[in-house]
């Protein structure tokens, strides 16, 4: 199949556009870099653009012939939107309605689409499931849910067929070390914390010891980088026209800050140095994955399934690119 994934050049997509070169599928990548790296695709056709770019993307959809189109292009730091919504509302949302619209004047109507359990707020039952409220405290994660709502009509009104799959705490790095996680500024706790152990931070914080949680500390389901990437391939040959996946991807299985350090210090040898700050605000004390859909429908399960061979991974990408792409 030829796809078009947008925003290939970042931290889930470049993964992504290496495992559908693997499968056999042409691939064509669209990103503007402004959080991605060129380095980082490593299969087909690098376009440099924006999404919102409809004269651009609908070149491409048509020099192309793309048949799909996978879309990782979001912002995606809450704290960043709260204080600055507009930039996530005008990529987010107007940025994705653009995108569905060059593909609907091409007669490209198949798509996959990162989703987040940001969607769900601060959960009222875990594990979380598919049918669970949907009631996102922050902008992030409502501009997300916003274009869940969007592909769900463009399904009902133009036989748009689509896959919004909720990701839960997105990690590690190719096995082999050579792509992997490089965000400028980092907000996701195992590359913090791995700063720490090559000495680029002196400790990392958790944000907030009295929750109720086993330890007091927030608790967060992972899953590797390839793993999602593994349920997009398989999310994308089930689309249908008219018709709407909405599955959660994670491993059903929680791990606190404080464990998520000590598996970083058995991994790494090294005794990482951690200290207690305040609560953030928006900040659900515990988020796991009721993944049972996802086995269902998609036939999926996570292969790495502890959290230590995730870390591994993470830690030999940054053993390697200590600068991330600019080492």
């Amino acid at each position: 199949m030829r796809v078009l994934v947008v925003g290939g050049a970042g931290y889930i997509g470049s993964h992504m556009v290496r495992l559908l070169d693997r499968a056999g599928h042409q691939v064509v990548v669209l990103d503007n870099l402004s959080t991605g790296f060129e380095k980082a695709v490593t299969a087909g056709d690098l376009v440099v653009g924006d999404m919102a770019d409809s004269a651009l993307v609908e070149s491409v959809l048509k020099k192309h012939r793309i048949e799909a189109v996978m879309h990782f292009a979001a912002f995606a730091l809450v704290g960043e939107s709260v204080e600055n919504p507009a930039k996530y509302y005008q990529n987010n949302v107007v940025g994705t309605l653009s995108l569905l619209e060059s593909m609907r004047r091409c007669g490209v109507t198949r798509i996959v689409f990162s989703s987040t359990c940001a969607t769900y707020g601060v959960p009222e039952v875990l594990p979380i499931r598919e049918t669970s409220n949907q009631a996102p405290v922050n902008p992030y994660g409502f501009t997300k849910l916003v274009c869940e709502r969007a592909l769900q009509d463009y399904a009902h009104a133009y036989d748009f067929g689509f896959a919004a799959l909720r990701y839960f705490n997105a990690a590690g790095a190719s096995p082999v070390g050579d792509i992997g996680e490089d965000h400028d500024p980092e907000t996701h706790l195992i590359p913090i914390i791995l700063q720490v152990a090559l000495n680029q931070r002196e400790s990392v914080t958790i944000f907030g010891d009295d929750w109720a949680t086993r330890d007091g500390t927030c608790v967060r389901d992972y899953i590797h980088v390839d793993d999602l990437g593994a349920a997009h391939l398989a999310a994308l040959e089930k689309l249908e026209p008219g018709k709407g996946l909405k599955i959660n991807l994670g491993s059903g299985r929680g791990y606190s800050v404080r464990e998520v350090i000590d598996c970083c210090r058995q991994v790494t040898g090294i005794d990482i140095d951690f200290e207690i700050g305040s609560r953030r605000a928006g900040d659900p004390p515990e988020l796991v994955a009721e993944p049972v859909l996802a086995k269902e429908l998609l036939g999926w399960t996570p292969q790495y399934d502890e959290i230590q061979a995730i870390v591994e991974t993470a830690w030999k990408w940054h053993q390697q690119h200590p600068s991330g792409y600019n080492s």
